[in-house]
């Protein structure tokens, strides 16, 4: 990545330029002594002619843009180039969401108002992204049948708009699991990564598709792929949105059932964990955890040249310097 900007070395001279002002103000009132004495203003008017009264406003702003000029070019104007190159971690994440009917159950707070599981469950996982810049990291919803939301990228930017486009309902309910392991595999399987990691949350049981959840994580074990399960949803009941056949909407408690014994079992096959998130703390916890159980060290390889542009207000400044000098002593004389 390669950025170009202005930039000064001394940026703390530029404070001189406030001076200035002051300087011209002080020169102004001061004045300068008078060169000669007339008995009356009519012998002076007599001797002298025309009178350039603009000749000392000229010279003095002469004066003040060469003192400006100056002042700039100590403070050392620069054009800096910098190249950045950051290298790949060489760790693969494929996040797994769980997009069924049930993740609308509303057993969880965002910004301190009631909200819906999935949604807390995307502002979470957003973090966590924000915290592996270094990771290629790719997103897999699924319901009744998985589906891929974005292929493995190190573009974070572009996986964060498209985790925002996840949503209950694009297809088919239910909570294929064990399909979801497999898809997430395969989409890892080809990938010369040093560690392959499938994060997936669900808070319910594997009740669709034709693949168990079991002989997944075999399968995933067999790829060397380790499996973060997360079980997403409060001990008991949970509120769960539902319209009536008016189109209303009421709420409705309603059991959660989580398969945690499925899913401490397809971690601890895999070599990953298990964890259970009751609220949105404890889901922060949870990622939060598994972000430091698979660190990383950043590479970050930092080039810079800089163009001084300091010449290129120097010489004016002089410039103006001797020209102030030099109509001083000519055209803009005045007598001694």
């Amino acid at each position: 990545m390669t950025s170009v900007n202005f930039q000064f070395a001394h940026p703390e001279l530029l404070f001189l330029l406030l001076l200035l002002p002051l300087f011209a103000l002080l020169k102004g009132k001061l004045g300068g002594a008078a060169a000669l004495r007339f008995p009356s203003v009519g012998a002076a008017t007599a001797a002298g002619g025309k009178p350039r009264n603009r000749a000392g406003g000229w010279l003095a702003a002469l004066r003040l843009l060469a003192l400006a000029a100056l002042i700039v070019a100590l403070a050392r104007p620069q054009f800096g180039r910098g190249t950045t190159e950051v290298d790949a971690s060489g760790i693969d994440i494929m996040l797994s969401i769980d997009v069924s009917g049930s993740m609308e159950a509303l057993d969880f707070e965002l910004n301190g108002q009631r909200a819906n599981r999935l949604e807390v469950v995307k502002d979470v996982v957003a973090k966590f992204v924000e915290e592996r810049p270094n990771d290629r990291i790719g997103i897999l919803a699924f319901a009744g049948r998985p589906y891929l939301v974005s292929p493995l990228t190190l573009d974070h930017d572009w996986l964060l708009k498209r985790l925002k486009s996840v949503k209950i309902g694009q297809v088919e309910d239910g909570t294929a699991i064990g399909s979801a392991i497999v898809s997430a595999s395969n989409h890892l399987k080809e990938q010369d990564a040093k560690s392959r990691i499938v994060i997936l949350l669900t808070d319910g049981m594997n009740n669709s598709g034709a693949a168990n959840p079991a002989t997944a994580a075999e399968a995933a074990k067999a790829l060397n792929i380790k499996i973060y399960t997360v079980g997403a949803g409060t001990r008991g009941e949970a509120p769960m949105p539902v319209t009536d056949q008016f189109g209303r909407k009421r709420f409705r408690m309603m059991e959660v059932d989580i398969d945690e014994e499925t899913w401490q079992q397809v971690a601890d096959d895999t070599g990953g964990q298990y964890f259970r998130a009751t609220d949105t703390n404890s889901l922060e916890r949870v990622y939060a955890e598994i972000n430091e159980l698979e660190t990383t060290k950043r590479k970050l390889k930092k080039y810079e040249n800089v163009d001084e542009l300091f010449f290129y207000v120097l010489f004016p400044g002089l410039l103006l310097l001797g020209l102030e000098r030099l109509l001083g002593e000519t055209r803009l004389r005045r007598l001694p």
